[in-house]
């Protein structure tokens, strides 16, 4: 696997990411969602972008396609958290959330990867 066809399929998950995002924002300007389905929307964001990551990056490796995908998705997370941190300068949710959102990058990378 090259590092270059890998550092494309993290973009490529990250536009991806931006663009559901921008779906969520549109469906809570449209739709006048409340806080707890924008939170559940953006776990569901986070899941089906590993997921995407892990499928690409599963067609693209020919082989260990779910431990690529595992990868991919843990990068992403690592990744997300460097840019919390690097925004907010702290953790803005519970351990228990960082948590749940590490699981479900991972999670769904590994699912992508497998499914490819």
């Amino acid at each position: 696997m090259k590092a270059i066809s890998f550092l494309k399929v993290l973009l490529l998950t990250y536009v991806f990411t931006g663009l559901l995002l921008l779906l969520l924002s549109l469906g809570l300007y449209k739709l006048g969602m409340n806080e707890q389905q924008v939170g559940i929307g953006i776990f569901v964001i986070y899941f089906l972008s590993g997921f995407f990551g892990g499928f690409l990056m599963g067609k693209s490796s020919g082989k260990n396609k779910f431990l690529w995908g595992l990868l991919l998705g843990v990068l992403y997370f690592a990744v997300l958290t460097a840019v919390s941190l690097g925004v907010n300068h702290s953790f803005s949710g519970s351990a228990a959330a960082v948590l749940a959102v590490f699981a479900l990058c991972a999670a769904g990378g590994t699912l992508g990867g497998m499914v490819s």
